[in-house]
């Protein structure tokens, strides 16, 4: 019996880590090629990882809502001898498994992809360097010298590899993943945790031991504080400030990751590359709504999801028919524009992992009923969190709904990349001129985003026109398409 190791996989897109939301099997079960064994969130979606090859789940190395680097072991496999293949090798036999430590990563040039529909990155995988002065304390750590590493059951979360010191072998202090997250919550840092556990590991007794320190000098005044706090008392005095306790009560710190993440560096950079311009313009949509309760009655459109999106979808693309150059992208390499003879439509989605804007392919080609099918599966699919990075990518113009949050309008801010996005505000029960006459009629207010060295104010002001034209006489799907 061999015992191998299954590595975090690059899925693409140069993505250098993935968080583990879940895992289906735990040790001792048996995984066929293949099989789904956890699930993962990288900066663009979650992906299911299968496992290559037949065997019985040895330990899994790291536990859910743990982030791991790319090439970095998740689980190690028990299969029968001989059945090694160049992707993964045996790392040891089954007489000391239980204290295997991770094989040394295969150079970049030798990896391969495991997932189906996945390319190899070619971009370096390295995570930024950790902070100097963390390195520096680390060396300087106080756990015991002369204590073994400790060796975890076969049935249990491995830690990482160590040395002596009561250090892994990166020069981390020891503590399991719980452990870590708890010192993060606390805001301890784990170079200054004074290590109990077997071997140097840092337990939660530790960490909890660690937040008592921090908080006694602040909050006793008693001169033997300064003692205990040596270090801190050698420089100058800190300034008079709120105890942490009180801090920690009405503060909460959440670590951006994932989609969240992502989002907020695209919008940064969206925001600031990007010359934005936003117009709005409010018109009546009562004859839009009327349509869509005809079209749910529909029986040719049974089973069918038909909503005022669906046609505010189907709007923006007869007016990009009729305005085409608003359909581009900016290369700034090259400095030429490049115009898009076909609309894959982003549909912003909010889902618990934050927002994400899928897109519709080819969505100018689409029947109404085909635009109703793309709409459902994209919606359900976000919801899922089942959105891969492919269904992310090559977006041309985006439509958001914050209408359904009960919100009149805003100045959405373009997708990376992306010409446009029109914002949709709630559609209400407004007084409204209609026929010479104040009426009760359905109203709403549309924002467009455009990037103003792609669309000047003529063509971005014509575009969104047509888009209330069509909405304020639905008739004009027909006769302008």
């Amino acid at each position: 019996m061999t015992i191998r190791e299954f590595k975090m996989p690059d899925v693409g897109e140069g993505l250098t880590e993935a968080e583990i939301l879940k895992w289906y099997v735990q040790p001792g079960d048996t995984v066929t090629d293949g099989q789904v064994v956890c699930e993962v969130e990288t900066a663009k979606a979650a992906v299911e990882l299968p496992i290559p090859f037949d065997g019985v789940v040895h330990a899994l190395l790291f536990e859910e809502g743990v982030t791991v680097d790319v090439g970095q072991v998740i689980i190690s496999v028990q299969t029968e001898a001989g059945a090694a293949t160049a992707e993964q090798a045996p790392v040891q036999e089954a007489a000391p498994a239980a204290a295997a430590a991770p094989a040394q990563e295969p150079a970049a040039a030798a990896r391969q992809p495991v997932l189906v529909g996945y390319g190899v990155s070619t971009a370096s995988t390295k995570r930024r360097p950790r902070k100097a002065a963390g390195t520096a304390a680390q060396n300087g750590s106080a756990a015991p010298a002369a204590v073994a590493a400790p060796v975890a059951p076969a049935a249990s979360v491995v830690p990482a590899q160590q040395n002596g010191n009561g250090q892994s072998a990166e020069g981390r202090p020891l503590a399991k993943p719980p452990v870590r997250k708890l010192a993060k919550d606390l805001g301890i840092d784990l170079v200054s945790v004074v290590a109990t556990g077997d071997g140097g590991v840092v337990t939660r007794e530790d960490v909890h031991a660690a937040a008592a320190a921090a908080l006694a000098p602040q909050t006793v005044a008693a001169p033997a504080a300064v003692t205990v706090a040596a270090p801190v008392a050698a420089s100058a005095p800190a300034p008079v400030q709120a105890p942490v306790a009180a801090a920690a009560e009405r503060e909460t710190r959440v670590p951006v990751k994932g989609v969240r993440k992502v989002t907020a560096q695209a919008m940064v950079g969206s925001a600031f590359t990007a010359p934005h311009v936003t117009e709005f313009i409010t018109f009546d949509v009562t004859r839009t709504m009327k349509l869509v309760q005809e079209l749910k009655a529909d029986p040719d459109l049974a089973g069918l999801r038909i909503n005022p999106l669906l046609l505010i979808a189907k709007a923006v693309l007869v007016a990009i028919r009729r305005n085409p150059d608003v359909n581009a992208s900016w290369d700034e390499a090259a400095q030429e524009i490049v115009l898009k003879h076909y609309v894959n439509l982003g549909i912003a989605a909010a889902t618990p992992r934050g927002l994400i804007v899928p897109n519709i392919k080819d969505a100018h080609a689409k029947t109404l009923p085909e635009l109703s099918e793309a709409l459902s599966s994209l919606v359900s699919t976000a919801r899922d969190g089942k959105t891969s990075p492919a269904d992310m990518q090559n977006g041309t113009i985006t439509v958001t709904n914050v209408g359904v949050f009960g919100v009149d309008t805003g100045t959405p801010i373009l997708n990376p990349g992306e010409s446009a996005i029109l914002a949709v505000g709630a559609i209400k029960l407004q007084p409204w001129v209609h026929k010479g006459k104040v009426k009760a009629r359905q109203v709403t207010t549309l924002a467009l985003s455009f990037d103003h060295r792609l669309i000047d104010g003529e063509l971005g002001s014509r575009f969104l026109a047509d888009i209330a034209a069509v909405l304020e006489h639905p008739r004009r799907l027909i006769t302008w398409s």
